[in-house]
């Protein structure tokens, strides 16, 4: 009996011990999976490159406007009426046309003074150029090339125009920097101020000022100096002269030879007497 109670009182005591060492060899505990690197923030989204000129709040698009025709873009856009008119008097925009449809690759940009640009000319300004300078003028609005809203500072200056007839005629100095353009003629400096219309090979700015071309200021050279007429009573003047000074010299020789007759005459008789007596006297 008293084993039995030593024995119960052994078991109570040692329990604690045999949980301990069963505790300490229980298998370890599985490792975490290694945890996966983060992946690395994906670079940020190119920013879409700002346009240099912003867009007018009444400019067409190509999905609302007739594709190139130049004079309904400008009739919609409003407020073009005078660059409409010089368009068609000129019959400059037969020759926009026709090159914006053979030369699908190079394309046009147009910079397009609004009706108040125009009226802030010189009165009569246009009426005084003569029927080329007319026409160079509208050509001088015009380049042979599409640019971009946003590629405006890839041009070199001097820029070519529709104009140019020869490298150094008829060119202007594009000037881009933060979001303006500006565009120098050695006259005028005027300012793109909006997006009129866009598309892959047309495009058409509103510039605030009419871009008037040095060529038209460079001195004309100078005519050379007619020959002087002579007027009808000169010329009576001088052949009556010219025969006074031609009687009088055949006054002069016909007295000459009356004097030489005389001299020649009397040579004659002394030439004879001299003979008589050379005749007699022998």
């Amino acid at each position: 009996m008293k084993q039995s109670i030593i024995f119960s009182l052994l078991l109570v005591l040692l329990s604690p011990i045999f949980s301990t060492i069963t505790l300490a060899q229980s298998p370890a505990a599985a490792p975490k999976p290694p945890t996966k690197p983060k992946p690395a923030p994906a670079a940020p989204a190119a920013a879409p490159v700002k346009p240099l000129v912003p867009s007018l709040p009444q400019s067409p698009t190509s999905d609302t406007s007739s594709g190139e025709d130049i004079v309904k873009i400008l009739r919609k856009a409003k407020n073009f009426n005078t660059m409409i008119r010089l368009f068609k008097t000129t019959q400059i925009i037969n020759q926009v046309n026709a090159q914006l449809v053979t030369s699908k690759t190079g394309g046009l940009t147009i910079f397009a003074p609004d009706d108040g640009a125009f009226s802030n000319l010189k009165a009569g300004f246009f009426n005084s150029l003569s029927d080329r300078q007319q026409k160079a003028l509208i050509q001088f609005h015009v380049l042979p090339v599409y640019v971009s809203s946003s590629n405006f500072d890839s041009l070199s200056n001097p820029v070519l125009t529709l104009a140019s007839d020869s490298p150094n005629g008829y060119q202007l100095n594009v000037t881009a920097y933060g979001n303006s353009v500006n565009i120098s003629t050695g006259v005028v400096n005027a300012t793109l101020t909006g997006i009129v219309y866009s598309d892959k090979v047309l495009a058409i700015y509103h510039v605030d000022k009419v871009l008037i071309p040095l060529d038209f200021s460079k001195p004309k050279p100078i005519a050379p100096a007619p020959a002087l007429a002579i007027s009808p009573k000169a010329d009576k003047d001088n052949s009556s002269a010219e025969d006074t000074d031609q009687g009088d010299s055949t006054k002069e020789n016909s007295g000459a030879l009356k004097l030489l007759g005389v001299q020649g005459t009397m040579l004659v008789s002394i030439g004879v007497a001299f003979a008589a007596a050379l005749t007699i006297f022998s």
